[in-house]
């Protein structure tokens, strides 16, 4: 008998969907629950608070500030909560497009094609997460050779499941569009994210809606995966496993963000940061591992279109913050039951975050 990975994959999901409803592949790092939920949120906001403040006070925003885009992690709420408190609930759309990483896309054998879902739903804490119409308008005016429609690989994938809690939290109404984001050349890239924004302008004029205050964008993404053990063999660790390499690399990723990211959301900057990431003639091959090198400047760049087209304005970035699962101050796991760790963090095995708001 010959071994099937994607059947593989798809058996050991946790909670498998079910008719029109999408099921969870990540029951441990993310909550499933009401009651872990409104636990975490508790204690992000507690920890995210300072730096709430001092954003607010600088750019002179409120709580009802809102992002046309962002970028948010997705790695276990234990490491990642109070990143994730500073990017959501300034989303203050009803329809908000989460753009997701493909970790499992060479499983699938999945490149140059942006993949959606056909689900009615997916869970959520609070109940049942709709998917938008918005979707399906959407797809409808895309070449189909440009998207893939894959239940399979939507259900095996955490990078969009992890958010769509926070945005529940914010707003129990809220609808999502979720749409993957495997390898793909600039040239690719770009296209397609033309496309895209393209059609989703025609849809937000018809509708009469606006970026940011009916529809927004995320980038789902963690930063940079670093250290010498537990990456499948592979050796992240350029800069060293001491604290000296720590600080080394948290340093370039700050960098990163800073300098192709923050400021004034360009195309060449994205472009720039695509081939920081990978090497341009193999786009397997990290130059920095982070998680994101593929659905940020896809997400960043159909942002960027949509406010020059709609608005006639350039999105201007902000990095709210970066952290690390090591460097971050960890939720007490006790509190919301249940909820646990996928990964450790340690020196030889960390991860970073950047989170981002563009207006």
């Amino acid at each position: 008998m010959i071994d099937d990975p994607r059947k593989d994959l798809l058996e050991a999901v946790p909670i498998p969907p079910t008719a029109g409803l999408r099921g969870l592949a990540d029951p441990v790092g993310f909550a499933t629950s009401a009651a872990q939920m409104d636990a975490v949120l508790t204690q992000a906001r507690a920890l995210a608070d300072p730096r709430d403040r001092a954003l607010a006070a600088h750019y002179a925003w409120t709580p009802d500030t809102a992002f046309a885009a962002a970028v948010c992690p997705h790695d276990d709420y234990a490491y990642a909560a109070r990143l994730y408190s500073l990017v959501v609930p300034h989303l203050r759309a009803r329809t908000v497009f989460v753009f997701g990483v493909f970790h499992k896309a060479r499983v699938f054998d999945c490149r140059d094609r942006l993949v959606f879902d056909s689900f009615d739903a997916w869970r959520g804490p609070y109940g049942p997460v709709t998917v938008s119409p918005v979707r399906d308008a959407l797809l409808a005016r895309l070449p189909s050779d440009d998207v893939l429609v894959d239940d399979a690989m939507q259900t095996v994938e955490h990078s969009v499941e992890g958010i769509v809690p926070w945005l529940a939290a914010e707003d129990r109404e809220v609808e999502i569009v979720p749409i993957l984001v495997p390898a793909m050349n600039w040239s690719t890239l770009d296209r397609l994210a033309g496309a895209v924004a393209e059609a989703l302008a025609a849809i937000l004029r018809d509708k009469g809606w606006c970026l940011g205050a009916d529809v927004a964008i995320i980038a789902s993404s963690d930063a940079v995966h670093y250290g010498d053990t537990g990456w499948g063999g592979q050796n992240f660790a350029d800069f060293g496993t001491d604290i000296e390499g720590y600080r080394k690399a948290v340093e370039r990723d700050r960098k990163l963000a800073s300098s192709t990211l923050a400021g004034p959301l360009r195309r060449e900057r994205l472009r720039t940061f695509l081939y920081t990431c990978v090497d341009r003639d193999d786009l397997t091959r990290y130059k920095v591992s982070w998680c994101g090198r593929f659905s940020v400047p896809c997400a960043l760049n159909i942002a960027s279109r949509l406010s020059e087209t709609l608005d006639g304005r350039t999105l201007e970035g902000t990095l709210l913050d970066y952290g690390t699962s090591v460097g971050e101050a960890s939720l007490d796991l006790d509190a919301p039951e249940g909820l646990g760790t996928t990964a450790p963090n340690n020196l030889h095995h960390w991860v970073g975050y950047a989170a981002l708001g563009y207006r």
